[in-house]
């Protein structure tokens, strides 16, 4: 029978590439949003008028998340680095593709938008490259690709043979305990 895990050993923190790129690409996202001072505007003219009635409240605020899809995006990837670092791959694997796919597609949005509008998708995509919204998906896609089945497969094999690299690099014990019995006899 296998011997049960330790405290510690059950709180290790397993896929921690996937759990930092997870939280960078969340608050790049976020950050990205947050720095658009019309969440501001869309406060004061829509949330705030509706404080007292909780059910409307409520709508709005959830109509607000929808039109602004980075931000929800962002607490979907978010969500899915908690379950990432819990060790359940699927389920983060499902709200990081979830919460990209939600920002692709209001930027997929955008950008029709200005294509119809302006003529060009020119300066949306020159805006998009240098704000931190455009970084965060790319974190956020490098997080999915990350940890895909054969990713997984491919860390477990390089990390296999880095132990070995490194075992083969190692004296062993004995080597080490003979030249040190040699050394103290001369």
């Amino acid at each position: 029978m296998a011997r049960a895990k330790s405290w510690w050993q059950k709180r290790r923190i397993k896929h921690r590439d996937a759990v930092a790129l997870c939280v960078l690409s969340a608050s790049f996202l976020l950050a990205g949003e947050l720095s658009n001072p019309v969440l501001v505007a869309i406060y004061a003219q829509y949330l705030a008028p509706h404080l007292a009635n909780p059910p409307l409240f409520l709508l709005y605020g959830f109509l607000a998340v929808l039109g602004f899809t980075t931000a929800f995006g962002a607490v979907l990837v978010l969500l899915g680095g908690w379950y990432f670092l819990q060790g359940r791959i699927p389920r983060g694997r499902f709200f990081v593709g979830l919460g990209i796919g939600l920002t692709s597609l209001g930027f997929a949005s955008r950008l029709a938008y200005h294509t119809l509008t302006a003529g060009s998708p020119i300066p949306f995509l020159e805006f998009l490259t240098t704000t931190l919204t455009g970084i965060g998906v790319l974190l956020g896609l490098a997080t999915h690709t990350l940890m895909g089945q054969y990713a997984l497969l491919l860390k477990k094999h390089a990390r296999t043979a880095w132990r070995r690299w490194r075992r083969s690099r190692s004296p062993s014990r004995r080597s080490s305990r003979r030249n040190g019995r040699r050394a103290s006899r001369t």
